[in-house]
């Protein structure tokens, strides 16, 4: 197996468990806070989408789905343009609503856009520095993994959290 066919088998994990979530999800499901104050399955869902689209358009100097594909007017949250939800406070986290059929054509072409990408990379793409403000700098296989990782875990909040019956 390729690295790059590792990387896309992981990032068609995130697809699976986003569509699985947001299938037959209600808008009341999905702005449901568990415990009151955890993150709404909207909210999660947007924010991994985001996380992916600005991690991967970043280090494939593309532009971001969010606003090339006209999505931040589409949502028309009240946020910020290049906002992807780090350190949101409740509030924030309360203003994150969208239908679920919105939420999945959203991640579905970030998704694309970072098919499209990492299709074309080989081993030793994975080794090209994206970020010198670290130590040691972070390389696009790096980036790509944690992205990975953080959307994964977000993923599997969104699932746990349709789950609960609170």
């Amino acid at each position: 197996m390729k690295s790059n066919e590792l990387l896309l088998d992981s990032f068609g994990r995130i697809r699976e468990i986003v569509a699985a979530t947001l299938d037959g999800a209600d808008d009341e499901s999905l702005l449901r806070r568990p415990a009151g104050t955890g993150n709404s399955i909207a909210w999660l869902i947007w924010h991994l989408s985001r996380v992916e689209d600005a991690q991967v358009s970043s280090a494939a100097g593309l532009k971001q789905v969010w606003t090339s594909q006209e999505f931040v007017s589409r949502f028309g949250l009240p946020l910020p343009e290049r906002d992807t939800g780090y350190g949101h406070s409740t509030g924030q986290v309360d203003a994150v609503q969208a239908p679920p059929e919105l939420l999945l054509e959203y991640y579905e072409a970030v998704h694309g856009q970072t098919v499209e990408f990492v299709e074309t990379l080989d081993d030793a793409d994975l080794d090209r520095i994206v970020d010198k403000r670290w130590d040691p700098p972070v390389t696009l296989g790096v980036r790509l993994v944690s992205t990975i990782a953080d959307c994964l875990q977000h993923a599997g909040q969104a699932a746990y959290a349709k789950g609960l019956r609170t």
